[in-house]
């Protein structure tokens, strides 16, 4: 295997004088064998050289999460002759990676003992989803919010009914400190509220603990745009308009953020099913007040899919229609969504009071009301349960409150 990494002989001998050599050319065979590039694989089997020297392993080990913390710092601020360039940001966070999947797949990546809130936080989520309804994304974004205040805690007491609202005060402080925004503090006491509710009735801590959580306040308006403009808009559909497979994907995924107003997990769990392309129609599950909802393919849209479907997404056995750039090659993650629309924005220079796949629904919004179509209209439109929901887009077009026509789909290209 390793005689495959390079042509130079100097760059195989150092790969094959590293200590296990054995257990590093098995793995790097698994990744062969799930579709991993070769640029992929070499790039792996160069940081492993630097893995076993970091955390100077001669034999297989059990090795905790520090040490392979500590050891990525250590890769940070190397800069030996083995080095082509530091990159104090992202190495650490590359390196780790590359350990944890390498020992995880030799199982010798320690364990942590399993948080003693994992009960609650899994009792949380049930109740969410089943009693509640609420939409995916909302759930992983509450009970991600709680478990990093109750994994905080659990380093400091034994049980939650000692929980305080000081406690709860000393973490946003600490958040504070880190650099954390005003809306990521108000997210998190809007999280930390909704547990405490539910802790309340199953008895966890002390009563009325959730009224006491207040969130800062967030200006309504910061003098910043929303959402970009429809020029701004065609500049960024612009920006992927590549034969890449990368470009064909970030083409299409654009196109349904800015045409349909689609949210980032509704575009995510698009599937090849959901396409009627004899009928020209396709299905969306809405992502919070459920249910699906079925839209007229537009032109443009259909034939930035079409492109992406046949020259730029991989054949693989998932069904979605936008797949992870990576192997195992599955549905496309919020991460990668993202990078997709925020990155393009700032590299154009596009300033917002937030960048990313929402901005793009608030550009839809505000287009369709110039256009003419009615709160209503543009409420059923965008999926909301209500038009209390669409005040946020007037708010800022208050000239176009004033015209109330038919909705067309065509007046939004």
């Amino acid at each position: 295997m390793i005689e495959t990494i390079s042509p130079w002989p100097s760059v195989r001998l150092r790969h094959e004088s590293a200590p296990l050599l054995k257990e590093r050319e098995q793995y790097l065979k698994h990744l062969l064998q799930q579709g991993y590039s070769r640029v992929s694989i070499r790039n792996t089997a160069a940081y492993l050289v630097h893995v076993v020297r970091l955390l100077n392993m001669d034999s297989m080990r059990i090795i905790p999460q520090q040490e392979i913390e500590m050891a990525g710092q250590s890769w940070a601020t190397y800069e030996g002759p083995l080095r082509k360039k530091v990159s104090p940001r992202g190495s650490p966070r590359v390196f780790v990676q590359v350990a944890h999947k390498w020992l995880r797949f030799h199982g010798q990546l320690e364990t942590p003992p399993p948080n003693r809130f994992h009960r609650m936080i899994a009792e949380f989520i049930d109740a969410m989803r089943s009693v509640h309804g609420l939409a995916p994304d909302t759930v992983r974004g509450y009970s991600s919010r709680a478990f990093n205040f109750l994994k905080w805690f659990g380093e400091r007491h034994e049980s939650l009914e000692t929980v305080s609202l000081l406690d709860v005060d000393e973490f946003v402080a600490g958040k504070r400190q880190e650099g954390w925004s005003v809306r990521s503090i108000a997210s998190q006491c809007q999280a930390l509220r909704s547990f405490f509710r539910y802790a309340e009735i199953r008895g966890w801590c002390a009563p009325r603990l959730a009224l006491g959580i207040r969130s800062p306040r967030i200006p309504k308006y910061d003098g910043r745009p929303k959402a970009p403009t429809w020029a701004e808009v065609r500049r960024i559909l612009d920006s992927a308009s590549g034969s890449s497979p990368s470009d064909l994907r970030a083409k299409a995924i654009l196109l349904l953020f800015a045409i349909y107003g689609l949210r980032s997990s509704e575009v995510a769990g698009l599937q090849l099913t959901d396409f009627d392309w004899r009928n020209e129609t396709f299905s969306v599950r809405r992502a919070k007040r459920g249910g699906v909802q079925q839209y007229p393919i537009q032109y443009e849209v259909g034939e930035a899919i079409i492109q992406y479907l046949q020259k730029g997404r991989k054949r693989c056995s998932s069904r979605h229609v936008f797949l992870s750039k990576y192997p195992p090659h599955g549905r496309i993650g919020p991460g990668p969504m993202w990078q997709i629309v925020g990155k393009r924005m700032q590299k154009l220079g596009i300033e917002l009071e937030h960048v990313g796949p929402h901005s793009l629904r608030h550009a839809c919004a505000t287009r369709l009301l110039q256009k003419g179509a009615s709160l209503r209209e543009i409420a059923d439109f965008l999926g909301h349960r209500n038009i209390k929901s669409i005040g946020i887009y007037a708010r800022y077009d208050t000239r176009s409150l004033r015209k109330v026509a038919a909705f067309s789909l065509a007046g939004v290209r």
